[in-house]
């Protein structure tokens, strides 16, 4: 199946959350990452109920089948990515949407070969069954969960795409505010210019700014040359909703001694320490710009 046909299918609405919503992406069978982010909602007394992963539980690294299994052991929320498609179909590749023949395409033979191996049926029934949009409300604002974009589910969005894209997209989906996954790089903004109204402190009935949130992946860092992961959490406050982004730190190097147990490219197993990416193939120029620059995300009111 080409990148052209994944597109996205079943929604999931959650109804209306209160309290704060923890959100992280890609996994990347990345165990001990996985088992951290689990400790970090568990310590800030997030139920299972209120965290959402955007997608790509699989990967990369060495324990697809154990980080599937504690995900669903968790019992959070998940949209299904590209990966949880063509692993829940048995599909060919990935369908990262990565160019034929760039270095990101031929690293994830090795990576996706070895997770086909190694997924049991049950999960790979699991992964193909995921909704592909997850929806809910919170403090009266509308958002919805995708992994790529509204169209596709290996779209890269990142922070350089077009405002004007990200719009349209928020209206193809009919929402406030989109939370993407799939690039691997943490960023929010909003999509429109501030009117009277809307923004901080804005009183009931008042517009409401549309926004595009991306938390970051927690399987391997946003190489910006740090070996910390991100994601982000979305609190009720007087002012509205505070969405902040933060890092987890978490036991890499177990990471990496798994991976090369498992024979897996050392390329992605050296980038868990050094925080770079082994090829920025995917990355427009702006992000190729910010390689091995440590992020620095402020919260911000929606």
């Amino acid at each position: 199946m080409s990148g052209s046909e994944r597109e996205l299918g079943e929604a999931l609405d959650l109804g209306e959350l209160t309290g704060p919503v923890l959100v992280f992406g890609g996994p990347y069978s990345n165990l001990q990452a996985t088992l951290a982010m689990k400790r970090v909602a568990e310590s800030r007394g997030i139920l299972a109920n209120h965290v959402i992963c955007t997608g790509d539980v699989v990967a990369y690294c060495a324990q697809p089948e154990e980080t599937v299994s504690t995900i669903r052991a968790w019992g959070i929320h998940v949209v299904q990515g590209n990966c949880e498609q063509s692993i829940g179909e048995s599909l060919d590749d990935c369908g990262c949407g990565f160019e034929e023949g760039s270095a990101c395409s031929i690293l994830s033979n090795s990576w996706y070969q070895f997770t086909q191996a190694n997924v049991s049926d049950d999960n790979r029934r699991w992964m193909a069954n995921l909704p592909t949009e997850l929806r809910f409300s919170f403090l009266g604002r509308q958002f919805c969960c995708i992994h790529g974009d509204a169209a596709q589910n290996n779209h890269f969005v990142f922070e350089s795409t077009s405002l004007k894209a990200k719009e349209e997209q928020c209206a193809d989906l009919n929402t406030d505010t989109v939370i993407g996954g799939h690039c691997g790089l943490p960023f929010g903004q909003f999509l429109d210019d501030e009117v009277d109204g809307a923004g901080e402190g804005a009183h009931e009935g008042a517009a409401v700014r549309k926004a595009w949130l991306n938390p970051g992946v927690i399987g391997m860092p946003a190489n910006d040359g740090t070996a910390s992961v991100w994601y982000l959490v979305l609190t009720p406050t007087k002012r509205g909703i505070e969405v902040s982004w933060h890092r987890l730190d978490y036991d890499y190097e177990t990471t990496q001694a798994k991976m090369q147990g498992a024979d897996l490219p050392s390329a992605y197993r050296d980038a868990l320490a050094n925080g770079l990416w082994p090829s920025e193939d995917v990355l427009p120029q702006a992000e190729r710009s910010l390689r091995g620059q440590p992020i620095n995300l402020a919260p911000i009111i929606i």
